[in-house]
């Protein structure tokens, strides 16, 4: 999920029982030479004459309505181009390639569902509704709050890269587990859970 700052980013997301953040990022893969199936390197990259301004790392997540609060991993690429996963089952991961939070351009911030020993750090992602909280702590002990303005669940082989990446100038935040029906036979979810948000 990302690029550079105010660039499209990998098209993955998503976790699950047995399932992480891969399996958004594999489902994806298998979709190359599909519309939304460009990889990092395939992207055009934004270039922006105006500057940014600098914002600390993001090191904690916290969702008071729905009892989240994790810390931070930061992510990078695996090695098919699309985000690794977090290592922990209770840990949300930031995409480092990506903007920071409160920072121009869409912040990516992906969390398993569960697991195989129980409910992991998104399990509840479902539940949060538009206009609840949403706070990233940052390194320099500054907080940005964001507000849900509202969540969908999409088919992993139909993932709206365009939409949820898309190069912006305005801040924004993006949450994605997965979702949907358990495949059994695959071992993975099949749909991802995005939710929104802006900072307010």
């Amino acid at each position: 999920m990302a690029g550079v700052v105010a660039s499209a980013a990998p098209r993955t997301a998503g976790p699950a029982a047995s399932v992480t953040v891969e399996d958004a990022a594999s489902s994806h893969a298998a979709q190359q030479g599909a519309q939304n199936s460009a990889q990092p390197g395939d992207l055009p990259q934004f270039r922006s004459v105006r500057t940014y301004r600098a914002v600390a790392l993001p090191v904690r997540l916290r969702i008071p309505s729905v009892g989240i609060d994790t810390s931070l991993q930061r992510l990078g690429l695996a090695a098919d181009g699309t985000i690794a996963a977090p290592t922990r089952w209770e840990v949300a991961g930031w995409y480092e390639g990506g903007p920071r939070p409160g920072q121009e351009g869409p912040a990516v911030i992906v969390g398993h569902v569960d697991s195989r020993a129980g409910p992991a750090v998104f399990y509840r992602l479902t539940e949060l509704r538009s206009g609840d909280a949403v706070y990233v702590d940052r390194a320099d002990g500054s907080t940005v709050r964001f507000r849900v303005t509202g969540h969908r669940q999409v088919p992993k082989n139909r993932f709206p890269a365009d939409l949820v990446y898309s190069p912006t100038l305005q801040a924004s935040l993006q949450l994605m587990t997965c979702g949907g029906q358990f495949d059994a036979s695959t071992g993975h979810y099949r749909d991802n859970i995005i939710v929104s948000g802006v900072p307010g």
